[in-house]
């Protein structure tokens, strides 16, 4: 089912969501610092990252706008898609939503800073006839943006499904998540030429299901258990789409940012990547 591609030009890793109080504490951002410069010391260590309160509420063009001049030329974002589009969906409501997205996060188009809107959708959305009548027209009014699918159960773990996100050029989000029998599996597919995209969620067993955030995203990833990926599977997707963006999204205590930073040592050891001078992308090197 899957095509090669040339090989990835560049892989950026970054963090899901870069403004927690708790990262200070956790000596990755200097004392003292409030939210609002978080960005900028986060940009010096990472040249992407996934923007996390466009779930809760729906973007603002001028909000998206300030934020991304706050960030350095050429770095880049993710932004997730509004909860009202993939957990609390209107059945008459959700097209006047879609269209409300789009306008709020035109700044990041238009800059060419977004590298992905990510539809996150929740482990209650099966794989049914209504819910793939549904996903089919939420990516036909969100056409020609960037788009990346996260599926949470693991009904959706399917060739078929591989097969139509590939007729779309839309990217299926692979995730790292806890051996739970109804979770997305992890898995090294990539369903778009342009961009794959992968999400460390941590394999807190345990803390999943608490109900609790700071439980359920609450793990540190060994180099054992990174190596895996940087060693087999994100050089098979590296074959196959012009661009990779890796996000950790295990942010209690700021094992993130600590991971981030591990998985991008061991990218530098393997397969011939090369990091930027000014920032933790990995380029192929010029043949």
């Amino acid at each position: 089912m899957q095509k090669k591609h040339a090989n990835a030009k560049q892989i950026l890793v970054g963090t899901s969501g870069y403004a927690y109080s708790e990262w200070v504490d956790a000596g990755f951002y200097p004392p003292g610092t409030g939210s609002a410069r978080m960005l900028e010391h986060y940009a010096r260590a990472f040249p992407v990252t996934e923007i996390n309160y466009t779930w809760y509420q729906m973007p603002k063009a001028p909000a998206m706008d300030r934020m991304r001049r706050k960030a350095p030329a050429g770095f880049r974002f993710a932004a997730k898609l509004t909860r009202t589009l993939t957990h609390e969906v209107d059945a008459r409501e959700w097209p006047t939503q879609a269209a409300l997205y789009r306008e709020g996060i035109a700044p990041l188009m238009q800059a060419d800073q977004l590298l992905a809107v990510l539809v996150q959708l929740p482990p209650f959305f099966q794989r049914n006839p209504q819910n793939r009548r549904y996903l089919a027209h939420l990516l036909d009014a969100l056409d020609r943006l960037p788009l990346a699918v996260e599926f949470r159960h693991v009904s959706w773990a399917s060739d078929r499904v591989f097969a139509a996100l590939e007729a779309r050029r839309v990217a299926l989000v692979c995730v790292d998540v806890p051996p739970l029998p109804d979770l997305f599996p992890p898995l090294a597919v990539a369903t778009s030429p342009d961009l794959f995209y992968v999400r460390f969620h941590g394999r807190n067993t345990h803390g999943w299901r608490s109900g609790s955030m700071q439980k359920q995203f609450d793990y540190d990833y060994s180099d054992d258990e990174l190596a895996r990926w940087s060693r087999t599977h994100i050089p098979e997707m590296a074959q196959r789409a012009a661009t990779g963006i890796i996000f950790f999204n295990n942010h209690v205590r700021g094992q993130a940012p600590k991971n981030a930073r591990s998985l991008m040592a061991q990218l530098t050891e393997e397969g011939g990547w090369t990091r930027e001078e000014n920032a933790d992308a990995f380029c192929r090197p010029s043949s």
